[in-house]
C-alpha cells in the first residue's frame, strides 16, 4: 500500500498515511482539523524480491550458465546459494 505525504495548510504539520491508491486524498489535519494538501514526493520506488526477477539480458555469469543448463558451482540444479565465482 502506498504511503502519501500531507501538509496542513493551517498549522504546517507534515504527516504520512498509508492508503490504497483508490482512496480519496485526506482533507483534514488530524491535529487541528484544518485543511491539508497532499505533497508530491520522490517516494522509494519498489524492490523486486524472489526468484525470477533477474533479467535474462543482464549477462551475469550465473544467469548465462543457467541458460546453458548449468549452475555456477557445477551442479545440475540450482542450489539458491550466492554465486561462487562462475566456475563450471
Amino acid at each position: 500500500m502506498p504511503v502519501y505525504e500531507y501538509e496542513c495548510v493551517d498549522c504546517g504539520k507534515h504527516f504520512e498515511r498509508a492508503q490504497k491508491i483508490s482512496d480519496a486524498p485526506l482533507k483534514e489535519c488530524p491535529d487541528c482539523h484544518g485543511s491539508v494538501k497532499r505533497l508530491i514526493s520522490n517516494g522509494a520506488g519498489f524492490i523486486l524480491k524472489g526468484n525470477g526477477w533477474e533479467s535474462k539480458n543482464r549477462g551475469s555469469v550465473c544467469s548465462q550458465l543457467e541458460r546453458e543448463g548449468k549452475t555456477c558451482c557445477g551442479r545440475t540444479e540450482r542450489c539458491d546459494s550466492p554465486a561462487c565465482g562462475g566456475n563450471s
